[in-house]
């Protein structure tokens, strides 16, 4: 995710590190050098090139925009809901933690390092990388490696762990039910995240918005060619670049656990929640927290 301060006004017009540009740099180029041989060709064969009217460009501009408003609304809705998912994780792995306070530390330390376990686990799985790999460190037996989905496993360990303790009635029962309805919270936002990551907007109706927006940034240099001459380039980037540019934006933003720019800071969440829990056990080693790096956090 891109963290900056507010940007004045020399920024708006020359900050590229953050912006969308370098993922549509080459589209630009290509448009730019389309738009100069519409201009030579009007110039060399004036009256065998059709001239177009811009009246059509004007009316499918106009239905271009409003269609790819609601794609990028849809998209933004999916990348808000993971945000305030991964914000609901935060608070359940605090309270969580609050709740087991009165429990011996070697008891507690294998519960907070569980939800560890589980909050990177959750973010391999999200991020598509090595799930076992990221739980490992956390949890050190084996039966949750076996399993289909061992980000689950290893909740549903802590939960059996909670279960154990009221049993033995190292916990009362209503202490026992205030702890399960945290881990409860934690499946929630696991189950709702891989539902996000699962089902992607509908391909065909992405598939009609990157087509249409390319034909008609395509065919739009010469219908301005004849009217604006050599002026035609400097309009088409800038109409390319606004439709071009929400059309990356929305491919960003229907994904929001992947790698790229505007995506979520995963990496540093989960940091977030590690540096919490191991406080809260006493620990002073703390990881550092993670840190934006040429404006980008992970």
């Amino acid at each position: 995710m891109i963290v900056r301060d507010r940007p004045e006004t020399l920024d708006v017009l020359l900050a590229i590190h953050g912006s969308i540009i370098p993922k549509i740099a080459a589209r630009l180029v290509a448009l730019t050098a389309i738009s100069f041989l519409a201009i030579l060709l009007h110039i060399q064969f004036p009256r065998q090139m059709i001239h177009l009217s811009t009246m059509p460009f004007a009316l499918i501009g106009l239905s271009l925009s409003i269609f790819m408003s609601f794609r990028n609304n849809a998209c933004y809705d999916r990348w808000w809901e993971a945000r305030k998912l991964w914000g609901q994780l935060i608070i359940a792995s605090r309270s969580f933690a609050r709740q087991t306070a009165t429990l011996d530390k070697e008891t507690r330390e294998a519960l907070l390092t569980g939800v560890c376990g589980f909050t990177h686990g959750l973010t391999a799985r999200l991020r598509e990388s090595d799930e076992i790999a990221a739980i490992a460190p956390w949890v050190q037996h084996r039966a949750w490696r076996a399993a289909p989905n061992p980000t689950d496993a290893v909740l549903a360990e802590v939960g059996a762990e909670c279960l154990r303790l009221a049993a033995s009635k190292t916990i009362s029962d209503i202490h026992y039910s205030v702890l399960e309805t945290k881990l409860s919270e934690l499946s929630v936002v696991q189950a709702a995240c891989e539902r996000i990551k699962t089902t992607p907007l509908p391909f065909a109706y992405s598939l009609l918005l990157h087509r249409t927006a390319l034909l008609f940034c395509v065919l739009l240099p010469f219908g301005l060619a004849p009217t604006l001459g050599w002026w035609t380039p400097l309009l088409v980037v800038i109409v390319s670049y606004t439709f071009f540019g929400l059309d990356a934006l929305g491919d960003q933003l229907e994904d929001p656990f992947g790698h790229d720019d505007n995506d979520l800071p995963l990496d540093a969440m989960a940091r977030m929640v590690e540096r919490e829990l191991l406080f809260s056990l006493g620990r002073e080693d703390l990881p550092p927290p993670i840190t934006p790096e040429r404006y980008r956090l992970t």
